[in-house]
């Protein structure tokens, strides 16, 4: 059976007891995927930080990693989650895509050369 969150689809299994992810562990797995906190998530589905943070821990386990990084490459190696292609497709047709994510700082440094420091120094300076 496969759900859809955002931009990620994941496949899960709904028979309880057998491998795979459970409904919400897929969703809170698709959320983190999606580059939410666990206090976003946890907003997202109205439930507790605790209670997701848990839900990831058994996600986690039954994907034999430690981190959320590891759990998001570990379920995609796997074929449990994936990016909708559409998404992929949309942003590979978009030129301006690259443009936006990359973009140039809003402030940049003002550089001053050394004389201009030296003669701002002497200006005033009793002695000069």
């Amino acid at each position: 059976m496969h759900i859809t969150q955002g931009n990620w689809q994941a496949r899960i299994n709904p028979e309880r007891g057998s491998l795979g992810l459970t409904r919400t562990e897929a969703v809170d797995l698709m959320l983190l995927a999606a580059g939410n906190t666990c206090k976003e998530i946890a907003r997202t589905t109205g439930r507790s930080p605790e209670t997701v943070r848990g839900s990831l821990k058994k996600g986690y386990h039954k994907l034999g990693v430690y981190k959320a990084a590891g759990a998001v490459a570990e379920a995609m190696r796997r074929g449990w989650i994936a990016p909708l292609l559409i998404a992929l497709v949309i942003s590979g047709l978009n030129p301006d895509a690259d443009t936006l994510r990359h973009r140039p700082p809003v402030r940049t440094r003002q550089h001053v050369s050394a004389s201009r420091t030296f003669t701002r120094r002497d200006t005033g300076s009793v002695y000069a």
